[in-house]
């Protein structure tokens, strides 16, 4: 006879309504554990996307992620003659309010010439929903283009057009408006947003230059006045090159670093500065949160276990008073814990398995982190079930024929 197994069918009901809460609550702390890896991914989706082994950026700077930085464009032509380098391009980033319409458009209403040419009636007549997009210009043909394409095409051609995440919710075909300027997606990729969760959406450099760069009317007006152009000068963020199979790329970065004008991060490198820095503070709060979560877990079970071993005073006395020995009333309220926890992981599980693809950001959970999580939450049930275990045995076989 399983004692524990006996005392959870007489209690049947109010053990279902304690896993259920506790579910809820090991639910909370796993979706915790899986933000922060969804973090992690998104922080290094989009360096990870370009597919660059060494990232040249200005000098006295961790990248175009962690801090400003400009280089001029013509230093991808010095990076490509570098041996080992089989192809350079230059890439810019930033962070746009776009409008979009929600749906496509169409050919003859949004011709690439009438587009410059309606600038300014397009900024007075705004156009769609507002959404927040990670604009990244790259050089056709070059290195900095986007992934696999899962819906559309790429861009091919050059100009007003745009390739954009799936996330963001806009059909190949729809037209979305950054400073005045409207440009026709035709592209979908999947999964790539930026450190902040934003899509990602790549346009040809010289379009993001313009947005990026371009000056206002009146500040390009005193730009004339005082002898300058309206324009500035072909200025990137950073020039990323990739590498012969068979080339080191501390050895690249190190030749390049000793033009002494540059910052060079090798592929590794830069997701260090991603996962350190950019993201070092939501990982330790997230961190703390899991913390805490788990420790309140183990203050409840450890309470449900010791009110559950109060109820059954009279009936361990009993067992005691008919010689069952003390492994016996350990195992009782060990097996009652361990079968609360592993009801209560499982809920708690299920049901964030159903809901994590509603979460604003990405809840990333793989077999590791359900199993690590599990093995944490088995422990916690042990460690919380020693409090009822001291209960029990301190229990006197003469309280059975108490009153």
């Amino acid at each position: 006879m399983n004692l524990a197994l006996r005392d959870i069918r007489h209690n049947l009901g109010r053990f279902l309504l304690t896993c259920f809460g506790l579910g809820l609550l090991l639910g909370v702390a796993l979706a915790m554990i899986g933000i922060y890896r969804g973090v992690v991914e998104e922080a290094l989706s989009l360096a990870r996307a370009l597919r660059a082994d060494i990232w040249v950026v200005e000098a006295n700077t961790r990248g175009p992620f962690a801090e400003a930085s400009r280089i001029a464009g013509d230093v991808r032509e010095a990076v490509a003659r570098v041996a080992g380098v089989v192809a350079a391009g230059s890439v810019t980033f930033q962070i746009v309010e776009a409008r979009h319409a929600g749906g496509p458009g169409g050919d003859e209403a949004w011709d690439a010439e009438r587009l410059r040419e309606r600038a300014g009636e397009a900024g007075r007549q705004r156009i769609g929903a507002v959404l927040r997009l990670q604009v990244v210009g790259w050089e056709p043909d070059r290195p900095g283009g986007p992934p696999e394409i899962v819906a559309g095409r790429g861009i091919g051609r050059g100009r007003l057009e745009m390739v954009v995440d799936r996330s963001a919710g806009i059909p190949p075909g729809a037209m979305v408006e950054m400073a005045n300027v409207r440009y026709r997606v035709v592209g979908l990729t999947q999964r790539t947003v930026s450190t902040g969760g934003d899509p990602l959406a790549w346009i040809t450099l010289r379009d993001a230059q313009e947005l990026q760069f371009r000056l206002t009317p009146p500040a390009a007006r005193r730009a004339l006045q005082g002898g300058g152009g309206g324009m500035p000068q072909d200025t990137v963020n950073a020039v990323v090159a990739r590498l012969s199979p068979h080339a080191r790329p501390d050895e690249i970065a190190g030749r390049i670093r000793q033009w002494k004008h540059f910052a060079v991060l090798t592929a590794a490198e830069q997701e260090a500065v991603l996962t350190r820095s950019v993201v070092e503070r939501a990982r330790r709060q997230l961190g703390m949160f899991t913390g805490i979560l788990l420790l309140v877990s183990a203050v409840i079970v450890a309470l449900i276990i010791y009110t559950l071993t109060m109820d059954k005073v009279r009936e361990i006395a009993t067992l005691k008073l008919i010689g069952a020995p003390d492994r016996s009333i350990v195992a009782l309220v060990m097996q009652q814990a361990l079968l609360l926890g592993a009801a209560g992981f499982a809920g708690g599980t299920a049901l964030l398995l159903l809901v994590k693809d509603y979460f604003p950001r990405r809840v990333l959970l793989g077999p590791e982190e359900i199993a690590g999580f599990g093995l944490v939450v088995f422990v916690i049930c042990l460690a919380a079930s020693l409090l009822g275990v001291r209960y029990a045995l301190r229990i006197e076989p003469a309280q059975a024929l108490g009153g």
